[in-house]
C-alpha cells in the first residue's frame, strides 16, 4: 500500500504483545496515510510506546476479545474517526497447556473462547462493516499448532484448527464482496516463546527447525500487511505456513 492510498482504519487484536506491537508498527510505517487501532485487554506498555511515537494516527482500544457488546462498541469508536474499518487482524490469543486427561472443563472453554469465539466474534463485526463499503482485509493469525498439534494443547490446537476452518468457509461467502479473509500459522516467535522454558528447551526447539532460528516479530508483520495489501487482492482462503520449515 503506497502512501499515496486512501486513508484506511486498522484493527489489531492483541496489539500489547511481542507479534500485536510488531504488526501495529508495520501498518504505521509503511501507511502514513491510515488509523491504526491497538486493541488490548490489560498491559498497554508496548501499545503506550506507539502512541507517543504516532500522535493521531495510533490508538489505544480497549477490547474484550470475548464480548460481542465489546467489538460493537469498539468498531462504534474507529468509526466515530472517519475512516472506514478496512482491516482487521485477529491476533489475541491465550494458552493453558495441560494434558487432555487432567484439563479441566474450565482450561478447555477458556481457550476456545480467547482463541476461537473471539475470531467468530470479530470476523462477524467486520464483515457487516466491510460488506457496506465492498472491501475488506481480514488476517487470522492461528499457530503450527493446528497443523501439527503437540501433546499438552489438545484445546490450543483444537482453537486454532477450528480458525483455520473458519478462514476458509468466511472467504467462500465474502469474496464477491471485495472481502479476503486469511491466515497465519506461525511456529515458534522469538520474544513470544512459552513462558517457564528453561535453556535446554529453547536450544531444543531451535534445533528442531531446519533454519536453526525461530521467527522474528517483524517477519510475520510483513507477511500480515501483504496479506492486507492490494497486491494480495486474488489470495483469500489461504493458511500461511511460517515455521521455518519445521512440518
Amino acid at each position: 500500500m503506497s502512501s499515496t492510498a486512501a486513508a484506511r482504519s486498522i484493527l489489531i487484536t492483541g496489539a500489547n504483545g511481542v507479534l500485536g506491537h510488531a504488526i501495529a508498527r508495520m501498518f504505521l510505517d509503511r501507511e502514513p496515510g491510515s488509523l491504526v487501532f491497538m486493541g488490548t485487554r490489560a498491559g498497554r506498555d508496548r501499545v503506550d510506546t506507539l502512541l507517543a511515537e504516532h500522535p493521531g494516527r495510533a490508538f489505544a482500544l480497549p477490547l474484550e476479545v470475548t464480548s460481542a457488546e465489546a467489538w460493537s462498541q469498539a468498531l462504534s469508536q474507529i468509526e466515530r474517526h472517519g475512516a472506514p474499518l478496512a482491516v482487521l487482524v485477529n491476533n489475541a490469543g491465550l494458552h493453558d497447556d495441560a494434558l487432555l486427561a487432567t484439563m479441566s472443563t474450565d482450561q478447555w472453554n477458556h481457550v476456545i473462547a480467547g482463541n476461537l469465539n473471539s475470531v467468530f466474534l470479530g470476523c462477524q463485526a467486520a464483515v457487516n462493516v466491510m460488506m457496506r463499503n465492498r472491501f475488506g482485509r481480514i488476517v487470522n493469525i492461528a499457530s503450527l499448532s493446528a497443523l501439527h498439534g503437540p501433546a499438552g494443547q489438545t484445546n490450543y490446537a483444537a482453537a486454532k484448527a477450528g480458525v483455520l476452518g473458519l478462514t476458509q468457509s468466511l472467504a467462500k461467502e465474502t469474496a464477491r464482496m471485495g472481502i479476503t479473509v486469511n491466515a497465519i500459522a506461525p511456529a515458534h516467535i522469538e520474544g513470544a516463546l512459552p513462558a517457564g522454558w528453561t535453556e535446554e528447551q529453547v536450544k531444543a526447539a531451535r534445533l528442531q527447525t531446519p533454519m536453526r532460528r525461530f521467527a522474528r516479530p517483524e517477519e510475520i508483520a510483513a507477511a500480515v500487511f501483504f496479506l492486507a495489501s492490494a497486491d494480495a487482492s486474488y489470495i483469500t482462503g489461504a493458511t500461511l505456513k511460517m515455521d521455518g520449515g519445521l512440518v
